[in-house]
């Protein structure tokens, strides 16, 4: 993150998409992807831009009828992982590709394939996640609510039956002494043995209808979740790696429904009816809260050791130093004009950050802001 935002937003470049799309951007110093449909609206299109010129360097097209509510784009961020890259579309098509030709090196179709209700309307949402030579997907289906994909050739490594799935992604991390994958389904949070697939413990909250939408959170070897039912809470873990249902702390004022938090320095910030900045340290406690305007709607949020980002809806950065005792902006900058569909994750790379509104992916520069030519 840099000291400060420029004065005036510096687009180095821009590349007009078909539509809007809430995937997350996926960067390296040479590529940027980011997922798109056809102007038909019938077929997903995923391109990888030139980093430095914003050209197209490969696309990935192919059919994905779909009707589902907020759209039909892809919901998952592209994962780049070394040679390969993987995309993950709405209706279930994923796609192995070579990183640097875009050449597809294999594919499924996890909905045919595993079986999945055909009752998604939001359409596949986890992003895919890579852990010890494997590529954990969850389509949800009754046979395969959880799967583990050989990385190389997409053969089932394992597959774990269980409920439909929901729209949070995966994170791995060690907790009671036991790393493990953690998740939602679509009634539950949970736990798996990432080499067997088991099922190692389950947790439904108090008040359900929640979407589990936000990814959770690992905090000291303990682990964060917000929903909008629940709220925010921190739960601690038995030395066997299961789950202490009743949580050591919560926050009903943090109950976001999409965005999902971000943690740093011991705390943590979120966005719901407002920015909230919660001590993680102290009971998840409210060390200071804002109503401004920028955070009405959904918002992302990132993080460096002593920064927070927080990117509108609307198109506004607002920066603030992630230690302050109170609300105060280092710096905001507005990138768009009438704009309300900044939705997809920005991706920040060294001095640039690359950022989507409805209609576009544009290359902002940040390096005048703390004076790098």
């Amino acid at each position: 993150m840099p000291e400060r935002l420029p004065n005036e937003p510096r687009f180095l470049w821009k590349k007009r998409l078909s539509g809007p799309g809430p995937a997350g951007i996926a960067a390296t110093e040479s590529l940027v992807i980011v997922a798109d449909r056809d102007p038909l609206d019938t077929s997903d299109v995923f391109r990888a831009l030139d980093a430095a010129t914003g050209e197209v360097r490969w696309t990935v097209r192919y059919p994905a009828p779909a009707r589902f509510d907020y759209g039909n784009a892809a919901r998952a961020t592209p994962l780049i992982a070394g040679e390969l890259t993987y995309l993950y579309g709405a209706v279930g098509h994923l796609n192995c590709v070579e990183t640097d030709s875009g050449r597809v090196v294999w594919k499924k179709d996890l909905r045919t394939e595993f079986h999945v209700d055909d009752d998604i309307p939001w359409g596949m949402c986890s992003s895919p996640l890579l852990v010890d030579d494997k590529l954990i997907v969850n389509p949800g289906a009754a046979e395969a609510s959880l799967v583990a994909l050989s990385p190389a050739d997409g053969h089932v490594i394992w597959k774990t039956p269980g409920d439909s799935a929901a729209f949070s992604s995966f994170i791995v991390g060690t907790f009671g002494g036991k790393r493990q994958l953690v998740g939602y389904d679509k009634t539950s949070l949970g736990g798996w043995d990432i080499e067997t697939g088991a099922r190692l413990w389950r947790l439904v909250p108090p008040h359900d209808n929640d979407f589990n939408v936000p990814t959770p959170i690992e905090f000291e070897g303990q682990l964060i979740v917000s929903t909008e039912n629940n709220g925010t809470r921190l739960y601690r873990f038995n030395p066997d790696g299961t789950i202490v249902p009743e949580p050591v702390a919560t926050n009903a004022e943090l109950a976001p429904d999409t965005h999902t938090p971000v943690l740093v320095g011991g705390r943590l910030f979120g966005v719901w009816d407002g920015l909230h900045c919660l001590d993680a340290h102290n009971g998840l406690k409210a060390i200071w809260m804002s109503d401004d305007v920028a955070f009405i709607n959904y918002c992302t949020v990132l993080a460096s050791a002593d920064r927070v980002l927080v990117v509108s809806q609307e198109g506004e950065l607002v920066l603030l130093d992630s230690a302050a005792s109170q609300f105060e902006p280092i710096s905001r900058l507005e990138l768009f004009d009438d704009e309300s569909g900044v939705l997809a994750h920005p991706a920040p790379l060294g001095k640039v950050l690359y950022v989507r509104d409805s209609s576009a992916i544009y290359c902002l520069d940040l390096a005048e802001a703390d004076g790098t030519p």
